[in-house]
């Protein structure tokens, strides 16, 4: 066997028969990594790819899941959350078909990982050079709200004509003093295009500025991809005389006791209260300091 053979034969660990390694064909592979070099070039830029029919429905996540397979290597660690949860339906699916395809090693540690993929969070860990965070996304264009159209919508990113978000906000904070954006907030990425943030909470905001990784962004039903690149400026759209503010909470998580996470309600010891979105995270402070 040649020494290339030996190369292409170490490069795919092994893998559910049956199948392609990764799943796609290297044709779509090829295709999905094309559209993402010119969004990494162009960051904020909506770039259109050949959606792929995928095991999960359109929606569920098939997007940021043909970002992962198009882009994964053998040597990856692989981590998938769905709303910060390891363990959820749509988590523990898009972990096995991931691994079951590639044979990658997988983990719910945040700090091993060197591919995250995610639903609606970023982990609480921080993140470091040289990991890629992939986005699953269901509304791509931060201007579908107010504008309808694709092609008119074109062309107010063309044109960098975002008056009408700048409305909506201004509509918001005279009604109600602050913005109806809970998630998917609008940002301005390096000073141009703006962006949909996709369902994570204002709290992860802030995270994307000058971030370490690389965050691809997928959607699949949209059959459309976007990116930023490390270390970029992306900017919460706001007015001068009102801040950013990010969600707070007056009670620490009632089982790890952090007061710097991002909380959501659940059911602990038979009554509702609020715990860490981060499943793992909330793990590990209760392992390291005891469950409160």
């Amino acid at each position: 066997m040649s020494a290339l053979s030996d190369l292409l034969h170490g490069a795919e660990p092994a893998h559910i028969s049956g199948y392609l390694w990764a799943y796609l064909d290297a044709a779509s592979k090829r295709e999905i990594r094309r559209a993402l070099l010119k969004a990494v070039c162009v960051p904020g830029h909506i770039t259109p790819f050949a959606s792929r029919e995928m095991p999960v429905a359109r929606g569920w996540g098939s997007g940021g899941l043909q970002v992962t397979l198009a882009t994964i290597v053998a040597s990856e660690v692989v981590k998938v959350i769905d709303q910060g949860d390891d363990e959820s339906l749509n988590a523990r699916t898009m972990r096995a078909l991931i691994g079951d395809s590639t044979g990658v090693e997988t983990t719910t540690d945040a700090r091993a990982a060197t591919l995250i993929q995610t639903r609606h969070r970023i982990p609480e860990d921080d993140l470091d050079d040289g990991m890629v965070l992939v986005f699953q996304v269901p509304i791509s264009d931060p201007l579908r709200e107010f504008e309808q159209r694709p092609t008119a919508a074109r062309r107010m990113h063309a044109e960098g004509d975002y008056a009408v978000i700048w409305l909506g906000l201004y509509e918001d904070h005279s009604r109600f003093s602050r913005s109806r954006f809970s998630h998917s907030y609008p940002c301005e990425v390096e000073g141009g295009y703006i962006i949909s943030t996709t369902p994570i909470p204002r709290f992860d905001v802030p995270r994307l500025h000058q971030a370490p990784f690389l965050s691809l962004f997928g959607a699949g039903r949209e059959a459309a991809v976007y990116a930023i690149p490390p270390y970029t400026d992306v900017t919460p759209i706001t007015f001068t005389d009102r801040e950013f503010e990010v969600e707070s909470f007056d009670t620490p998580c009632a089982k790890c006791g952090s007061n710097e996470s991002y909380l959501t309600e659940e059911i602990v010891d038979g009554r509702p209260a609020l715990v860490c979105s981060d499943t793992a995270h909330c793990r590990r402070r209760q392992d390291e300091e005891g469950p409160q």
